[in-house]
């Protein structure tokens, strides 16, 4: 007689990037075990493969996790943690005044993706004839840059993936139909105001945000600390 299966509860959420509309199941002791796993390596490339392969799970296979931001997978998995674990988690903050660190109830389910008030330009003209289309760097390009060293190649690698496409008076040309090697000599012929319009694009993305107020345990200063990203909410 075969064993009973238990069924699990559907739930509809939205992919922040696109507004498109996907349903979702918590996750199980299969996917807890993938986390765990990947939690106890303290491999970034790791953990961000294990939260791939939970949210693909978890939003039944319909999604391209290629095509997702970073900000994508994060809220993706914070919406799946709020409905297999719960709502509220405890995090750790600093007081600002005097540096205890204090306990913190968070409701997770008030977080949302904030997106920068001015949007930075996504087309940058380098000369006349030549310019750049920007994009934010796909959740697959994260998990190949997040152990490479901080040198000069990480750099390049890093700009490189933020680049769509290059164009100029003959074509457009799209960089992941580009050689490593193109773009690399492509990268370093760029000048530094270029590099600055570019990383400015990188560090002007949506991200999880929260502002947390707490008042400090020890000194009793009332603190209000904005706090990003999916690893400062655990």
């Amino acid at each position: 007689m075969p064993l009973p299966v238990l069924e699990t509860s559907k739930y509809t959420t939205v992919v922040p990037s696109t507004q498109e509309k996907v349903e979702f199941r918590p996750f199980l002791v299969k996917e807890e075990k993938i986390l765990m796993i990947a939690q106890e390596s303290q491999d970034s490339s790791q953990t961000i493969k294990a939260l791939k392969e939970i949210v693909s799970a978890c939003t039944f296979n319909v999604l391209k996790l290629e095509n997702l931001t970073t900000y994508d997978l994060e809220y993706l998995f914070l919406q799946l943690r709020v409905k297999s674990v719960g709502e509220v988690s405890d995090i750790s903050l600093k007081c600002s005044k005097c540096g205890e660190v204090n306990s913190v109830s968070v409701d997770l389910s008030e977080i949302n993706v904030e997106f920068p008030e001015k949007e930075s330009e996504r087309k940058i003209e380098l000369t006349d004839t030549i310019g750049i289309t920007l994009r934010p760097i796909s959740i697959d390009k994260v998990g190949e840059l997040s152990n490479l060293e901080k040198n000069e190649d990480s750099l390049t690698k890093s700009v490189a993936a933020c680049i769509e496409s290059i164009y100029d008076s003959n074509g457009l040309y799209m960089t992941d139909d580009t050689s490593e090697k193109e773009m690399a000599q492509f990268v370093d012929s760029l000048s530094h105001k270029h590099l600055e319009l570019i990383q400015d694009f990188m560090s002007n993305q949506p991200e999880l945000s929260k502002v947390i107020k707490f008042k400090c345990s020890k000194c009793g200063h009332e603190n209000e600390i904005t706090v990003t990203g999916l690893q400062s909410f655990f």
